[in-house]
């Protein structure tokens, strides 16, 4: 990793950087303005009911600080509108931080337990995604993710139902509570979605330690890792996960926001692209944790003085570790070194 001249990579530079999203809740980008337009919209009637009270509960102390919030506020989610407009919103929003490709996470078993249908979330949310790449040029992936702090039988039957009724899932994920709730605890929910054709993520090495990246790949046969900066601390973990090239989709600002790390001075980023490891740029939940994956980018540059060359790293290896198709893949390769051509 170099650190030359900031010249090559000004805010227009960062925004026109071709890339994709990998680590993506859409739940999480629920923006203060449109969580109280929509209980405006559905009748509900909310804890924090002005936009200054709704902001000023953003501050979090660690994970389960942010869960409950932003559990909360999924309430205003009622109908298939309410899904498509939440998922339009972000899109508009990646496409300003120069998102060429997002591969979204939702979060079934959330609405259902509120009553809302399963057909709901997964309508709206893919009508929003299938108009995508026609309107702001992006190509889309909607991936399940599962909550880790509740059993697997309740994760296994919202499979199922999604399976029936042949959503239009890519994948898996695993997420929530971290800490408590092992790998381990899901390895038939993983095996059922093998045998599907889903491909596997899960989040890992956030709170939970190195053990959890190891165990998600080797029980549940993960092909990426979200988070994972807690595998730094193991360096026989690192040398296999350099080794294997295993992609970890990073979140620094949400690493900040909930103290997994305590200042994005302190963050393990830059010693992981020194290593070796395939990592990439993320936003997580960027209504709640300071901004999209254009910030993200843009607060690294600014802390760590990154050039041209280490931020089209960053988005190589988002472009490469996504599941897009070989020909989209190769479309966004394009894209980049043609940045690169004027930016490097």
């Amino acid at each position: 990793m170099t650190t030359a001249s900031l010249k090559n990579i000004d805010s227009a530079a960062l925004t026109a950087l071709p890339k994709a999203e990998l680590h993506l809740h859409i739940e999480g980008t629920l923006e203060p303005e449109l969580i109280l337009a929509l209980a405006a919209r559905n009748g509900i009637a909310l804890p924090f009911p002005t936009l200054e009270t709704l902001r000023e509960q953003y501050e979090f102390s660690d994970l389960q600080s942010f869960l409950n919030l932003y559990y909360a506020n999924m309430a205003v989610l009622i109908t298939e509108a309410d899904f498509a407009d939440m998922t339009r919103a972000y899109l508009a929003r990646a496409k300003e931080s120069g998102v060429q490709h997002v591969e979204i996470m939702f979060d079934p078993q959330a609405h259902v337990a509120r009553g809302v249908e399963l057909s709901t979330a997964v309508n709206g949310i893919a009508a929003a995604l299938a108009s995508s790449e026609a309107e702001f040029g992006i190509t889309t992936g909607l991936i399940a993710a599962f909550l880790r702090d509740e059993s697997e039988e309740s994760a296994l039957a919202v499979l199922e139902a999604l399976l029936e009724m042949r959503a239009p899932i890519m994948g898996i994920g695993l997420d929530s509570a971290e800490v408590g709730n092992p790998p381990s605890k899901f390895v038939r929910l993983y095996q059922r979605a093998k045998e599907a054709g889903l491909h596997l993520v899960a989040h890992a090495g956030e709170e939970g330690p190195p053990s959890y990246v190891e165990d998600a790949l080797d029980l549940l046969g993960v092909e990426r890792i979200d988070h994972g900066i807690r595998a730094v601390e193991d360096k026989f973990l690192i040398k296999r996960l350099v080794t294997e090239q295993v992609p970890l989709t990073v979140c620094p600002l949400s690493n900040v926001r909930l103290r997994a790390v305590d200042t994005l001075a302190a963050h393990p980023l830059p010693q992981m692209i020194e290593a070796g490891l395939n990592v990439c740029v993320n936003s997580d939940d960027p209504a709640y944790f300071g901004g999209y994956v254009g910030a993200n980018f843009a607060a690294l540059v600014a802390e760590f003085a990154w050039d041209a060359a280490t931020v089209e790293t960053l988005a190589r290896n988002s472009i490469r570790s996504s599941f897009a198709s070989a020909e989209r893949k190769s479309e966004l390769l394009a894209d980049l070194a043609a940045w690169s051509d004027t930016h490097g």
